[in-house]
């Protein structure tokens, strides 16, 4: 969360007149409650479960960019997936202090909601780390990049695929 897979997945979206799929979004719009209240109500354990079939849905589309929670990671079926299709996937790497700057006290980030940001990124990172290197086609750090620089590095990169 926070690393720009939202702002960078839409960017590229447009530059190659793509489709754009954002998992959170399309989970929203299939329950009609946003996230926050699918955590208090199904807990993470059920929204992964919803996590997983949007993620197999965008898996299936042609001609889009899809930007995924950063939880997706978090079922091995997921990863497994990930790394058996033939999508292009970019890890979007971000320090854990630069990603707590990006998203603040967003109150729709439900596994956020505590006394130490920082703290609870360090932990998800270390935590899926190894998994986002693992599912990742490329990795693009994104501390100290714009939006419009890392996309067009991404467009360089996907232009030789």
């Amino acid at each position: 969360m926070g690393s720009g897979k939202s702002t960078i997945g839409y960017r590229l979206a447009q530059s190659l007149d793509w489709a754009f799929c954002d998992t959170d979004k399309q989970i929203e719009e299939a329950t009609g409650a946003d996230i926050p209240w699918i955590f208090e109500k199904e807990g993470e354990a059920g929204f992964r479960r919803r996590e997983r079939t949007a993620l197999l849905d965008s898996l299936g589309r042609r001609g889009s960019i899809v930007s995924t929670g950063g939880g997706v990671v978090e079922l091995a079926e997921n990863r497994a997936d990930l790394i058996a299709s033939d999508a292009f996937v970019v890890y979007l790497k971000a320090t854990p202090a630069e990603l707590a700057r990006r998203v603040g006290n967003d109150p729709n980030r439900p596994l956020l909601q505590g006394d130490d940001p920082v703290a609870v990124l360090t932990r998800l990172l270390n935590r899926r780390g190894a998994w986002y290197e693992a599912v990742a086609s490329h990795t693009a750090h994104t501390d100290r990049m714009n939006p419009k620089t890392l996309s067009d590095s991404l467009l360089e990169r996907i232009a030789t695929l």
